[in-house]
């Protein structure tokens, strides 16, 4: 006769922990299925739409899945890169523009960003509360709005040419003027043309020449607008986080006798790297999303020099009808994004610190490499 050990009542333990964590999953989808419903129908369902779109030939008639909506492959994105048309060369001043837009705008707007937000956590600074207000107030201003100020403050007789005759400069037509600010330099030391090996190779439809030109007078105007109106945002980032910093360390530096440079430097901005990738990833994504500004502002005037790739893909689909192009056109500014920012990512990423340069800090593992050579 076998004699049962189990005791009484614990028969059902096991079953029941395994139903709670399922009970708790499947409570938590339940409770996020209406965000992945509102999502699925207002963000991915389009964009997979729109990435048939971009290879097909649909008109912009009917639906895009209609019968006489045919499969093209690739045909579209050949145009673009490879197409030597006009469709091309409107693709790569765009990217030229636009490019030039990011690598001023992100590295200015951080730093500007950065610099308020540590002058304004000062404790000795008065009216603080203030200055955040005044700093962040651009931010949440109407983008349109700010932009047609801008096509005031800018024009020939504007306020900033009037600004710059008080100290004896011309300004220039801002909004009118397409020279690099590159080839306005080089004008200066009585360079007008480039090497053969510049104006002779091309990328997507651009000579190398008009790649290294820079921005224009007028994609300037749109960059300190940029710096002017998105810094207050990332201000408000970087003082959450340099409220959350602990001061011991802070403390400890001083009494090592580190300054105000060395502490920021070594210390505080070391700390602010979580902070510093948001504010870079968020500054990269949007500057290459550039689109209401142009719209109201300049609309790729002048000579498609302020032409950004987020206004082509809409004149593309919307003002000459080439939806697929146009579609096309989005992918491949996503494709960009997301590889720059993986790029970022890459470059910020938190790195190993390497054994010989923890026996410079730690005493222990000096001795122990000590006891190892010794042997």
């Amino acid at each position: 006769m076998a004699i049962s050990l189990r005791a009484p009542g614990r028969s059902n333990q096991a079953p029941q922990k395994k139903r709670a964590p399922r009970r708790q999953g499947i409570a938590g989808w339940i409770f996020v299925s209406p965000t992945l419903i509102i999502l699925g129908l207002f963000l991915l369902i389009p964009v997979l739409m729109a990435l048939w779109v971009s290879f097909s030939d649909w008109s912009g008639n009917g639906s895009p899945f209609s019968a006489g909506v045919h499969f093209i492959g690739t045909k579209n994105y050949q145009q673009l890169l490879s197409g030597g048309g006009l469709a091309e060369t409107n693709l790569g001043t765009s990217l030229r523009n636009n490019a030039w837009y990011v690598l001023l705008v992100v590295p200015i707007q951080t730093a500007v960003s950065l610099f308020l937000a540590v002058l304004v956590n000062r404790a000795v600074l008065r009216g603080r509360g203030f200055f955040r207000t005044a700093f962040y107030f651009p931010s949440v201003t109407s983008s349109v709005a700010i932009t047609v100020l801008w096509l005031f403050l800018f024009s020939t007789t504007g306020a900033v040419n009037k600004a710059l005759s008080y100290f004896g400069l011309h300004g220039p037509n801002w909004f009118n003027d397409p020279n690099g600010l590159v080839h306005i330099v080089f004008g200066w030391f009585g360079v007008h043309t480039g090497p053969a090996a510049l104006t002779q190779h091309t990328a997507l439809g651009v000579s190398w020449w008009d790649w290294l030109a820079g921005p224009s007078v007028a994609m300037t105007a749109f960059i300190i607008m940029a710096v002017f109106t998105t810094s207050g945002t990332f201000m408000l980032l970087f003082i959450a986080a340099l409220q959350n910093l602990g001061g011991d360390v802070q403390e400890a530096a001083m009494m090592d006798g580190a300054n105000g440079w060395q502490r920021f430097w070594r210390i505080t901005l070391p700390q602010l790297r979580p902070t510093l990738f948001t504010v870079l990833t968020l500054g990269l994504i949007g500057t290459w999303q550039i689109f209401d500004q142009i719209y109201t502002g300049t609309k790729g005037a002048p000579e498609n020099t302020t032409l950004t790739p987020s206004y082509l893909s809409y004149t593309s689909a919307f003002g000459n009808q080439e939806w697929g192009q146009g579609a096309a056109i989005a992918f491949i500014l996503f494709i960009i994004i997301v590889v720059l920012t993986i790029l970022q990512r890459a470059v910020l990423r938190e790195r190993r610190v390497s054994k010989r340069r923890m026996r410079q800090y730690d005493p222990s593992l000096q001795s122990t490499s000590s006891k190892e050579l010794s042997r």
